[in-house]
């Protein structure tokens, strides 16, 4: 059995995927870290990390995204760094 080749619509949608299963796995891992870990420090990288996967098309510039893809990730952005603020000032 041959495989038959991936068209150019799967190669463009198959990072996309990828990249929203693997965010969504490390924004849930840093929700349950720091809800039930001791390391706070650890559970807000995790966060930071799961910017590096975007969860919606990457090939997208910035300036040609939807609003609610802008709001969506200004939000993640900001509410990274006021926990990041909170571990940094709590110690």
């Amino acid at each position: 059995m041959t495989k038959s080749p991936l068209t150019t619509q799967q190669k463009q949608a198959s990072p996309t995927v990828f990249n929203k299963i693997a965010y969504t796995a490390f924004v849930a891992l840093a929700v349950f870290m720091w809800l039930f870990s001791k390391d706070k420090m650890l559970a807000t990288s995790h966060l930071g990390i799961a910017l590096v996967f975007d969860p919606f098309n990457p090939a997208v510039p910035w300036n040609k995204r939807p609003l609610y893809q802008k709001v969506w990730l200004i939000a993640h952005t900001t509410i990274l760094f006021a926990l990041f603020a909170y571990v940094l000032l709590s110690k």
